[in-house]
């Protein structure tokens, strides 16, 4: 699903106009996206939840020469499936 997507089924089962839908899911996804930048986790109960994971520096290699190369450190997004949601697609229940 794509975010015109969501935009789009947004607007069939509510009763908002797709601007009015478009700047709502735009406003979501920004709040989320200011969260996870600020280093706060995000919870949403029955879907999961995302948060930054640090990962540490590491040695690499290049694989087209061989050479051996340092990674640095990174931060990135990570989303964890919540339990109702894991058990929902498990059973197929859409």
């Amino acid at each position: 699903m794509t975010r015109s997507d969501l935009i789009e089924l947004f607007t069939l089962k509510t009763d908002v106009t797709i601007p009015v839908a478009e700047a709502i899911v735009h406003e979501i996804f920004g709040c989320m996206s200011e969260a996870l930048v600020a280093g706060d986790r995000i919870e949403i109960r029955g879907f999961g939840s995302f948060e930054i994971r640090e990962y540490e520096g590491r040695s690499g290699r290049n694989p087209k020469t061989g050479e051996v190369i340092k990674v640095g450190p990174k931060k990135s997004p990570f989303f964890k499936v919540g339990k109702e949601l894991k058990e929902r697609v498990m059973a197929g229940d859409f």
